[in-house]
């Protein structure tokens, strides 16, 4: 008879693999993309080489290549397609800016000049920042820890611009010396989500309970809607006071999503929709600049001045464009006029250079980042990540779609930028900080679980075999 002992010590499950390698590649391509299409307007524009583009190369390439040893170290078992997709978007937005940079018209002193290197210099921050937010935020759940200073802080954002002068009709800009012109709403759509996740996962289970069924649906209960009511009277206010369409179509949109989410009630999404409607439609009826987009998405064709709207413009611009597009700087775009064709209107470009082929793939990586958020967001393990996840989320989508839909003449234009894509120093640093934060907890749902320690009692059991 021969026996043998066997170790029954527990092993723990193995976990996802870290994918690093599989952003690396990909972010080679992110890289190589923007830089064969700086070569294309280059040869298109001028017939040679443009002499920046070694130069916008190296630069990008070193971006990405820091964003992702950090990444590599810091968050490791993170996805592996966001950064890629920020980086590939922040690249292409990059070389569509230099493009109309090229524009004689719309790059006069008067309207600012080139804005290329700035948004290169923005875009540096806005990965420091994405860095920055790696190193220190070690666990997404310390940021529930500040769900009410949180609301502080993101309603002194939001009330800033208010003592601010207006930019074309609308309060949404603050001044700082030395440093520029800042829109604080793209910081504040961050903390607000964190305040609504850490808001909804204490007081989800009672915003869940129904008071009265009504048409097939459950009703919420009076004394909960309380915190519906706030903040779409808050969202009016920013509305009326700094006439912003766009932040305030976020702000309230995000609310209503992230309250679905954690209550899991319809009766809350067409409750929130109805006050929106209601109150947007109030608000066009006397507010002048929110009236004139109003009407120039009715009538695009309207003569103003000579000529016709933005919006039309625009309209031509996709429609000149086609299928597989006119070609990258061989567009007409400058004549939408001043900066919109490099900030409200870069989609116009896109659609018209690229096609709709080249439309469909721009939108098809923004609803890519969206998708990898919410599934970040169903792999978290604790509420505060999963309600926070899905805020981030929501929160980008919302903003593509809005910018998309104006520029398409899907809605009014709202005067919001496209992420990445579009000229503006806080819309790029902001996002960059957002991607950050979807990392760190897609690295955290993901991580594997730790291997419990070894049992003595496990040791001593043996299993004899004759």
């Amino acid at each position: 008879m021969s026996s043998s002992t066997t170790n029954t010590t527990t092993i723990g499950a193995m976990g996802a693999p870290s994918r690093r390698n599989t952003e690396l590649v990909l972010l080679v391509f992110a890289v190589i993309i923007p830089v064969f299409a700086y070569l294309n307007v280059g040869l298109a524009l001028n017939d040679e080489v443009p002499t920046g583009m070694l130069g916008y190369g190296i630069g990008v390439g070193l971006l990405a290549g820091v964003a992702h040893l950090v990444v590599r170290r810091f968050a490791p078992y993170a996805d592996p397609l966001m950064l890629p997709i920020a980086t590939l978007l922040n690249g292409l937005g990059l070389v569509l800016i230099w493009r109309l940079d090229q524009e004689p018209t719309i790059s006069t002193a008067q309207l600012g000049g080139a804005m290329a290197p700035n948004q290169l210099m923005w875009s540096t921050i806005g990965v420091a920042l994405f860095l920055g937010v790696l190193l220190i935020l070690k666990d997404h759940r310390a940021l529930q820890r500040y769900t009410y200073i949180s609301m502080v802080v993101a309603l002194v954002l939001l009330i800033l611009p208010m003592f601010f002068p207006g930019v074309n009709g609308a309060k949404i800009w603050i001044t700082i010396p030395g440093v520029g012109s800042l829109q604080p709403g793209e910081f504040a759509k961050i903390i607000i989500a964190i305040f609504f996740a850490g808001y909804l996962m204490v007081k989800r289970d009672a915003l869940a309970l129904a008071s009265r069924r009504f048409m097939g649906m459950y009703l919420p209960r009076g004394r909960d809607l309380g915190p519906i009511i706030a903040i779409w009277a808050l969202s009016l206010m920013i509305l009326i006071f700094e006439t912003d369409l766009g932040t305030s179509l976020l702000f309230f949109g995000l609310f209503v999503i992230m309250l679905y989410v954690a209550t899991e009630r319809t009766s809350w999404v067409v409750f929130g929709l109805t006050l929106s409607a209601a109150g947007a439609v109030g608000v066009a009826s006397f507010a002048s600049h929110v009236q004139t987009r109003v009407d120039n998405w009715l009538n695009p064709l309207a003569l103003q001045n000579g000529g016709v709207t933005e919006t039309a413009q625009a309209m031509y611009a996709f429609g000149s464009g086609g299928i597989f597009g006119t070609g990258l700087g061989q567009g007409y775009s400058r004549l939408i006029g001043g900066i919109a064709p490099k900030s409200d209107y870069i989609l116009a470009t896109v659609g018209e250079e690229l096609g709709l082929a080249g439309l469909m793939a721009i939108v098809l990586l923004y609803g890519l980042l969206v998708e990898r958020g919410i599934r970040t967001a169903l792999a978290a393990r604790d509420p505060f990540g999963k309600l926070l996840a899905i805020g981030l989320s929501s929160a980008f989508g919302i903003q593509v779609f809005v910018v998309a839909g104006g520029v398409t003449g899907l809605i009014p234009l709202t005067g919001m930028t496209m992420p990445f894509l579009a000229q503006g120093g806080s819309s790029v640093i902001a996002n960059w900080a957002l991607v950050a934060i979807l990392l760190r907890i897609s690295d955290t749902a993901r991580r594997p679980a730790p291997t419990p320690a070894p049992s003595t009692d496990a040791e001593m059991t043996q299993v004899v075999r004759p």
